[in-house]
This record gives C-alpha cells, sequence and structure tokens, in this order.
C-alpha cells in the first residue's frame, strides 16, 4: 500500500463499503482532513473524511452530502456512500479522470468554465438549499449592499484551477463543501476575480464572466455592490493572516473595484 494512509480507525471504517483497501494515494485537498485516492475490492473511490466532531468541518462535509443527488452526475462526481462512527464521517465520491483548468490569459479552457457555471445556474433551486442563504459577504456589507447579494440560485463559490476540473467529455466542479442560496451573478463575478489574480486585466475578466448568462442579466449596482464587498472581505483577510495567496485574492479584488470606479 503506497501514498498517506488514513488512521486504522477511518479505514475500519470505510472497508465495508471499499473492500480490501490494495491502494492509498494522496490527493489535492483544503477542506478536510483527509483527502485520498483508494483502490479497493469494491472500486476505485475519492475520500473526504473529517473528524466527527463540532469545529472541524463536519457541518461542510454533510453538506456536500446533502447537495451531491442535484449536482451529480451532470457537473460533479457521484458520492456512492456515506459512512459516520463516534470519531469520523466519511465521503466516498467516484474518481474521474480529469485535470485542472488553467486559467491564465489565452487559455483554451475558459469557455469549457462559463458554460460549467451556466449548467449549475440553470439547476432548480433544492428546497434543501433554501435555508443555506449566502451571509459571508454580511459582514463587510450594509444593509442595502446585503440586499442585492440575495436571491434563489444555487451557487458554488468554490471557484479556482484546481477545483474547476476538464475531462474528456466534460468539465467538472468539485468540492462543493460550502453551496448556497444567493444571487445568481455571484459565481460569474467570483470567476472574473479569479481570473484577474491569475493575470488578466479587470475587463478581460468582465468579458469573460459575460459569457455567463447570470452576469449577463444582473444588476449592475448589484455587481458594484458585491465587487466592493468582497474588496473589503479580502483586505480584512489579508491583513488577518498575511499569507502570499491571501495578499493576492486581496490585490485582485481591489483591482476589480477600481476598475468599476468604487
Amino acid at each position: 500500500m503506497s501514498g498517506d494512509v488514513p488512521e486504522p480507525a477511518c479505514l475500519d471504517l470505510i472497508r465495508p463499503h471499499t473492500g480490501r483497501v490494495t491502494d492509498v494515494r494522496p490527493a489535492r485537498g483544503n477542506s478536510s482532513a483527509t483527502t485520498v485516492l483508494i483502490d479497493g475490492e469494491r472500486g476505485s473511490f475519492f475520500i473526504k473524511a473529517v473528524p466527527n466532531r463540532r469545529g472541524c468541518r463536519r457541518e461542510s462535509l454533510l453538506r456536500e452530502a446533502a447537495i451531491n443527488p442535484y449536482v451529480a452526475p451532470a457537473f460533479s462526481p457521484v458520492m456512492r456512500w456515506q459512512a459516520e462512527d463516534e470519531n469520523w464521517i466519511v465521503l466516498g465520491f467516484d474518481q474521474i479522470d480529469a485535470r485542472p483548468c488553467a486559467f491564465e490569459p489565452g487559455s483554451a479552457d475558459l469557455p469549457a468554465v462559463a458554460g460549467l457555471l451556466d449548467r449549475i445556474a440553470a439547476v432548480p433551486l433544492p428546497d434543501i438549499a433554501r435555508d443555506w442563504p449566502e451571509t459571508r459577504w454580511n459582514a463587510h456589507a450594509t444593509d442595502a449592499e446585503t440586499a442585492l447579494l440575495r436571491g434563489d440560485a444555487l451557487l458554488y463559490t468554490d471557484i479556482h484551477p484546481s477545483n474547476v476540473l476538464i475531462g474528456d467529455d466534460r468539465t467538472w466542479a468539485i468540492d462543493w463543501a460550502w453551496p448556497t442560496r444567493g444571487a445568481a451573478f455571484i459565481a460569474p463575478a467570483l470567476f472574473a476575480v479569479q481570473l484577474i489574480a491569475a493575470g488578466h486585466t479587470p475587463k478581460s475578466a468582465q468579458d469573460r464572466a459575460a459569457d455567463c448568462t447570470a452576469w449577463r442579466t444582473a444588476d449592475p449596482r448589484a455587481v458594484d455592490a458585491f465587487a466592493t464587498v468582497n474588496a473589503r472581505l479580502w483586505q480584512d483577510r489579508a491583513c488577518r493572516w498575511p499569507e502570499a495567496w491571501l495578499r493576492a485574492m486581496a490585490d485582485a479584488t481591489r483591482q476589480w473595484a477600481a476598475h468599476r470606479g468604487l
């Protein structure tokens, strides 16, 4: 067996679903305590696991499990099983053959990303998501700005190159750890910010976001409000935790807000 093996108690929990484990390989993952690719007698799976206690991202894993039937297999890997005991909660997904998208200027992947966001935006809001209003910008927004961000669209907001994967016949959005309900333009707006962080000018990033229907139909006042509060959020994060990637995101959001004259 190779790779970073989960602790024995976690392996014992998943073995009824995988059969005898024949190989374990590390996988990219920032939102879970354990993310691995596992091959077993009953198939090959991408595993996400967290300690089963509050404060250890348990809620995000449960939300990802709940939304999966509404987003898979059209644009997310299928969750095949869920296991839980007093120590761990584990999700097992299909492994997919895909590569991370390139967001840099000139990338041929960008139309596929815009198309993926359009398809997600077309999904009717599941009843389960009605209790998941988008609130992460509220602390940085006035009441009037917050009102402009409300909506009934299902939002996939963890958009960045390693979470959008290109396969032979489709584009995938992985890591649905925190889907929410809000204004539909928020997803293409986040795409635009990621493009600026990848080297696009704010104008070219907005031109690419305009490939998404939700962007083209958005109230410009709402987009302005989002650009403003998003810049505040990332500036606050970069001040609190001075890591390079946080500073890069703060710079990208400032560039975008300035481009819009805010």
